[in-house]
């Protein structure tokens, strides 16, 4: 059977609530609730993109951009942000977050030259640390940030999802 990958935008109650239980199913850590619900709103106010990885004819996961982020940088200088990249486990290595990436990139591309992320700094965040770095996402200069505040030489913080690099990219550059 020949592998397939397509990618579809959340717009209905039906898909938020597909993946609210799909990643209830693929990560302990993830409790159900309204996110997908929220993420759905959003979509419908324009103020993110949710984009639906499908491997075959199922969820393989998803990833959002953000127009607002909540990183002031980005924010400030209206640079929107690839946020909350999620594929299962199953699909991983099948070349769907770069599809993912190359959806979202063309879309950030209709507004903005340049596209941001932020990305963790421990060993699960290690394949998405080299896939952005191959992409040609290049740290923004300004350090570590813990709930996107910047982290003070001498200051002790928890090495944990909040603790991130911010990175981006130029997309109308041909490097």
């Amino acid at each position: 059977m020949k592998e397939i990958i397509s990618i579809t935008r959340l717009t209905t109650i039906e898909e938020a609530e597909i993946l609210d239980l799909k990643f209830a199913e693929h990560f302990g850590w993830y409790q159900r609730g309204d996110y997908y619900r929220q993420c759905l709103e959003e979509n419908q106010t324009n103020k993110r993109v949710t984009l639906i990885a499908h491997y075959n004819d199922s969820v393989a996961g998803c990833c959002h951009l953000l127009y607002e982020s909540k990183y002031p940088f980005f924010r400030e200088d209206h640079i929107p942000e690839i946020n909350d990249l999620n594929i299962f486990p199953e699909y991983r290595r099948k070349q769907i977050a770069s599809k993912l990436f190359d959806e979202l990139e063309r879309i950030a591309a209709k507004d903005s030259r340049f596209i941001g992320l932020g990305v963790g700094l421990y060993k699960d965040y290690g394949n998405a640390q080299r896939m952005y770095t191959a992409r040609g996402y290049i740290l923004d200069g300004r350090g570590m940030m813990y709930n996107n505040v910047p982290v003070i030489p001498g200051q002790n913080v928890m090495v944990d999802d909040d603790l991130l690099l911010y990175l981006t990219k130029d997309l109308q550059s041909k490097l």
